[in-house]
């Protein structure tokens, strides 16, 4: 199945890519908030580690692959894991602003210049902070660098709360690979997350010949300039993101269901969930790639939207102002598509809203295989509490700006 953003320029999809990073960073903004208020701060922490720990080692070997950095087992080293940050919706760049330093193959350092998930969460106190940036990060970051050699460890030098108050950077780590530290193992949710379709789904092969680059062999870059690589790489990295968010959402569901008291409350959290990141979403989108207005303006973001994609995963067709879906393994794991329907409208209309809050869905057929046309109405519909609530994320109205793609050698 083509993807749908293979008829993107090169350019549009150089402004797409960081776009969805970032998107995917703010799913946690949204759907934490309604964990928090169902279990409190202490499950939403266990939630969250296993969220990332579920999908990130499996994600981060599908983008090293697909970009061709990906090394033999245990041969893994420090360049590897920094690359993978890069292209990691858990570090969206300039909002997670890492600058990296490499020693030598086995032992490199990171600070956060910016982190703006601690400027999301400072302003809810240190317990919140510690939360984050102790009880997290611990074992996420180790999860996310077994993906490339289960030896390397993530260590603080110094991390948040912050003393003195306006401390810079936001964050130090070093990161060691030594055949002296003990492997770390995936936790249990990651054996769940990797029988999905999601993990194995196949993507188109990046076409070589293709103007700009095709991989990210070669040295360490400081800033990545998506620009520079070539629109069939933007395609599968576009693509590669989307399954990321899609990964990590299957690993929240499977984390809420644990704690939920029935599959009501676990609904009503994955919905609110969606809800909230379905509209912040579409508006960055629509704004970053300067989209048209009214109904066809709405279909065609419906189109780019990661609620829909890669095309592979999530069956999909448009034509004569319609969308049409229908069964695909994308509702077998459970993901966000099997949360819209004609009995569930509200993610839908939060994606054609962002556009125009006049705008409406009209969806009929079954669960599984429907179709939408968007409709205007008279008056225009108030903002979803769940959009709302993404919004106080600093990332929801967060701007990229140009950087320096410079390399990084060892110091």
């Amino acid at each position: 199945m083509p993807s749908r953003y293979a008829d993107l320029s090169r350019e549009e999809l150089a402004v797409l890519v960081p776009e969805l990073l970032l998107i995917g960073q703010l799913i946690d903004r949204s759907g934490m908030a309604w964990c928090i208020s169902a279990f409190g701060r202490e499950e939403m922490a266990q939630i969250a580690i296993e969220e990332w720990a579920g999908s990130s080692p499996i994600y981060t070997r599908r983008m090293q692959r697909a970009l061709g950095y990906q090394a033999p087992p245990g041969e893994g080293d420090i360049v590897t894991i920094f690359k993978g940050l890069q292209l990691d919706i858990g570090a969206p760049p300039q909002f997670m602003d890492f600058r990296y330093a490499v020693h030598d193959r086995w032992h490199g350092e990171f600070h956060l210049d910016h982190c703006g998930a601690l400027m999301d969460v400072e302003p809810m106190g240190p317990d919140y902070v510690r939360s984050m940036c102790h009880d997290i990060e611990d074992p996420t970051f180790d999860a996310t660098a077994v993906a490339t050699n289960p030896r390397a460890q993530v260590r603080p030098v110094h991390r948040p709360p912050r003393l003195p108050a306006d401390r810079n950077p936001h964050c130090a780590w070093t990161v060691v690979i030594d055949e002296s530290h003990p492997p770390v193992s995936p936790l249990p949710a990651y054996y769940v997350v990797e029988t999905t379709h999601a993990a194995t789904v196949d993507l188109d092969p990046i076409d070589p010949a293709d103007d700009g680059r095709a991989d990210y062999s070669g040295p360490l870059l400081a800033d990545l300039d998506f620009a520079a690589f070539s629109r069939s790489a933007l395609v599968r990295i576009a693509d590669e993101v989307c399954l990321q968010m899609h990964l990590l959402n299957i690993s929240f569901v499977h984390a809420v269901e644990q704690r939920a008291t029935d599959t009501a409350q676990l609904r009503e959290i994955c919905l609110k969930q969606l809800v909230g990141i379905a509209g912040v979403a579409a508006e960055r989108i629509h704004r970053a790639l300067d989209l048209p207005g009214g109904p066809a303006g709405a279909l065609r973001l419906l189109a780019l939207h990661p609620l829909l994609n890669p095309a592979a995963y999530v069956a999909a067709s448009f034509s004569d102002l319609t969308l049409e879906v229908t069964d695909s393994p994308a509702y077998d794991d459970g993901t966000w598509i099997a949360l819209c329907g004609p009995d569930s409208l509200a993610p839908l209309q939060a994606v054609v809203r962002a556009v125009d809050p006049r705008l409406d869905v009209e969806v009929s057929g079954s669960a599984r295989d429907w179709s939408l046309r968007v409709v205007e109405r008279d008056e225009p519909a108030p903002e979803p509490g769940e959009v709302a609530v993404v919004r106080f994320s600093t990332g929801a109205a967060f701007e990229f700006e140009p950087r320096m793609s410079l390399p990084i050698t060892p110091v």
